[in-house]
């Protein structure tokens, strides 16, 4: 059983909470409708994980397009959609970018634990493929779910980005299993890039961690009882 990381098993904090979060760590005092406001203006630009960008800047689109594939392309990248966004504290760039990869800054969805441990307990092997630049094998053990985990597969570490079938398959040729056996449950349509292998895909809503509280064992358990 294959899953997607951001979106599907954890989401990004809420803007607001990380606009606040960087905030205070440097001693500046926003109200909460500048909070509201700089959180929303950086969503609109797409500098936050959990928002894609309306507009790609010009002299962003190229590492845009491969900022999952190394972290200087990534930093580049969101550096720069921090920026368009209006942010007015230059000093402040780079803490607002290192907080987006922090681990206490990600949120498992309630139910991914008990997932992973149903899938666990059922015989399944469990991996991760995920579109990233940076190790996210920090943010799933500090939510208790690396443990669960056969095998973690991350677009910067493998050179290949989903929906690329290719990183379907290292994925199932870490398990040990065929590809007609796997499934894979994402929230983004490149999640889907296996099913030219066999893969059967599951979507779930990209929604906050509290509007989606047992999509993912509903999943597990159509999949286990079919």
């Amino acid at each position: 059983m294959l899953f997607d990381f951001s979106g599907t098993l954890m989401r990004i904090e809420p803007a607001q909470r990380w606009v606040r979060a960087v905030a205070e760590e440097a001693g500046l005092a926003l109200s909460e409708a500048d909070i509201e406001l700089r959180a929303q203006a950086l969503i609109d630009a797409g500098a936050w994980y959990g928002a894609y960008p309306t507009r790609i800047p010009e002299y962003l689109a190229e590492i845009y397009e491969s900022r999952d594939l190394d972290e200087p392309h990534h930093r580049a990248c969101y550096s720069g959609l921090i920026r368009e966004s209006g942010w007015p504290w230059p000093e402040l760039v780079e803490p607002l970018y290192e907080r987006s990869n922090a681990a206490e800054a990600w949120l498992p969805y309630p139910d991914a634990l008990e997932t992973l441990r149903e899938a666990k307990d059922r015989g399944l092997a469990t991996a991760v493929i995920s579109n990233i630049s940076f190790d996210i094998r920090p943010h799933l053990k500090h939510s208790g779910l690396l443990e669960l985990l056969d095998a973690v597969v991350l677009s910067y570490e493998v050179g290949l980005i989903k929906p690329d079938p290719a990183i379907f398959q290292l994925a199932c040729d870490e398990l040990g299993v065929p590809p007609e056996s796997a499934v894979m449950v994402g929230d983004h349509a490149a999640d889907g890039g296996g099913s030219v292998l066999g893969i059967t895909t599951y979507f779930v809503d990209l929604v906050p961690v509290e509007e989606r509280p047992d999509a993912l064992i509903r999943v597990l358990r159509e999949v286990t009882a079919s």
